[in-house]
């Protein structure tokens, strides 16, 4: 099944809105995935396309840091953060 772009956006949309409402705390894929009822890979796709747009920040270390080996932890930018407080 293929989804379209348009749905894709509104997806990445509601992410966004998300990460914004638990600033600053960085949140795993899997935790953003069952929050939104999306599938684990699918939801890492549009966090990588997220980032490449500069939205979102990869965390690719836990609070000690030692890096992960196979998880990853996301937070808004700060530039998308300031942005969004103003509205």
């Amino acid at each position: 099944m293929k989804i379209s772009q348009e749905k894709k956006n509104k997806i990445s949309e509601q992410i966004l809105a998300y990460l914004y409402s638990q600033f600053p705390k960085p949140l795993f894929t899997s935790h953003i995935a069952l929050e939104m009822a999306r599938d684990e890979e699918f939801t890492k796709k549009l966090l990588l396309i997220l980032k490449q747009k500069g939205f979102v920040m990869e965390i690719k270390k836990n609070p000690q840091g030692k890096e992960y080996i196979r998880r990853t932890r996301w937070k808004l930018s700060n530039k998308v953060y300031n942005y969004y407080k103003q509205d």
